[in-house]
């Protein structure tokens, strides 16, 4: 520690950057200005005034913190609420809507686990809320905080543990423990402690990287989540016939929604798009000759995620596409049945402003919830009632398991169907493995041969 004798001390002024008032501290040591906004005026003449009697009675200053060695005793260790503010605010702008999203959940989990025993301590429903509309997003975003979030606020504020507190495994099982439950009390799915956990140990791993902790206090606890399903379940992939049959269902849907839709589920199973692909989808995406294959050149996906995530303001954001470069893109021949399907759709329902193929009769984006409402219909018009109640295409994302299922049990190539699926082959072989058919018939002739040499 370097340390000045060397303080010069100035008035309180106003902070001029502040919406609401705040005032600032200004004081030099060793010729290195420092500054510190509190909150009142009153609570900075206190910050002065100990400031002022520590060089008074000749205490060194610390040139790194401006701050004596009686203040630099009490200094408050960080939080882990304040740190978990602090992640967030440096993440957000290298992180998508829905990762935001994701490490906002995962925290609205941690937070609340990490906290003391103090009196008046909110339901937990107030304190997710705080969190989820306020205290974890970034300080530009946040404003002044509503009148019902003060109380829950200031008790979380007050409560939460000091960040070294995590360096005791008794307090890392408690967070970890939080993070395998849903808000409800149940167990929550394998996928989502998967994602929790990855935010819990990044956030540690940051820890780690700026001091804070002296290791990740992960690595101490002997906790396994949960096992997740490495590969698509081959119950709930649809063949030809039955995808056909859903997707003339989806026409039948409402009065011009699940017309409006059907091009686009359409676009999910013959070309295994993403719905986020989908709904950015344009024109000048497309080559559609009067006969024979087309193209599919994807530039842009349009993910949905909830306002306060994204950074339009809107609930779509328009994005590169999933595991590229931001300016990557990536070709799918598509056969001449979608292509005719999509010429249609251009003929009724023209497109919008910015060529986009896909929007409700209003121009906006179609919500996730609008297309999984219309086939849940759909599957209850074109399945019979044991298939309707089984996983078969239980969700419209299994119109792109069918797809990559279909491209692979037709020998297509692992790199090819890689190449227009978006995956990588690895990743592809591993995911599809139980839907590849046909293989054990002829693993057994092989291993036949080999026995009878």
């Amino acid at each position: 520690m370097t340390i000045s004798y060397d303080v010069k001390l100035w008035d309180i002024r106003r902070n001029p950057s502040s919406k609401s008032p705040s005032y600032m501290v200004r004081w030099k040591v060793g010729g290195k200005e420092k500054s510190k906004t509190l909150r009142t005026k009153a609570l900075a003449e206190n910050f002065l005034s100990d400031l002022r009697q520590a060089a008074r009675n000749g205490e060194p200053f610390d040139i790194a913190t401006g701050l004596p060695a009686s203040l630099q005793a009490v200094a408050p260790r960080k939080t882990f609420l304040a740190f978990a503010q602090t992640y967030m605010e440096a993440r957000w702008i290298h992180t998508a809507a829905r990762t935001r999203e994701t490490m906002t959940y995962a925290l609205m989990s941690l937070v609340p686990a990490l906290v003391k025993d103090l009196p008046g301590k909110p339901m937990d429903e107030e304190l997710r809320a705080v969190l989820r509309s306020y205290a974890l997003l970034p300080a530009k975003r946040r404003g002044e905080p509503p009148a019902e979030y003060i109380a829950a606020l200031r008790w979380l504020e007050s409560a939460s543990r000091p960040l070294g507190d995590l360096q005791e495994p008794n307090i890392v099982r408690a967070a970890l423990d939080a993070i395998a439950l849903r808000f409800d009390g149940k167990p929550a799915a394998a996928n989502a402690v998967r994602r929790k956990r990855g935010v819990f140990h990044h956030m540690m791993e940051t820890a780690v990287e700026l001091k804070e902790l002296p290791s990740n206090p992960l690595k101490l606890v002997k906790w396994k989540p949960p096992k997740t399903a490495a590969s698509v379940d081959p119950r709930t992939v649809v063949n030809p016939v039955q995808a056909r049959a859903l997707l003339a269902a989806v026409t039948q849907v409402g009065r011009s929604r699940g017309p409006r839709l059907a091009a686009l589920f359409a676009c999910m199973y013959y070309a295994a798009l993403r719905p986020e692909e989908a709904a950015g989808l344009r024109r000048q995406n497309c080559e559609l000759p009067t006969e024979g294959w087309g193209l599919i050149v994807l530039e842009r996906a349009r993910p949905q995620a909830n306002k306060r995530w994204t950074d339009s303001g809107e609930s779509h954001d328009s994005r590169g596409l999933k595991h590229r470069a931001v300016d990557d893109t990536r070709e799918i021949p598509i056969p001449p049945r979608l292509v005719q399907i999509l010429r249609e759709h251009i003929e009724r329902h023209g497109l919008a402003g910015d060529g986009r193929l896909f929007r409700t009769s209003g121009g906006r984006p179609f919500s996730a919830s609008a297309y999984s409402g219309v086939w849940r219909i759909a599957r209850e018009l074109a399945l019979t009632p044991e298939q309707a109640a089984s996983p078969l295409a239980a969700r419209p994302y299994d119109l792109r398991h069918a797809a990559v299922s279909l491209w692979l049990n037709a020998g297509v190539p692992p790199t090819e169907v890689a190449q227009r699926a978006g995956h990588g082959v690895d990743v592809l072989l591993r995911v599809y493995a139980k839907c590849i058919e046909g293989q054990r018939p002829r693993a057994n002739r092989q291993i036949s041969d080999a026995l009878d040499v």
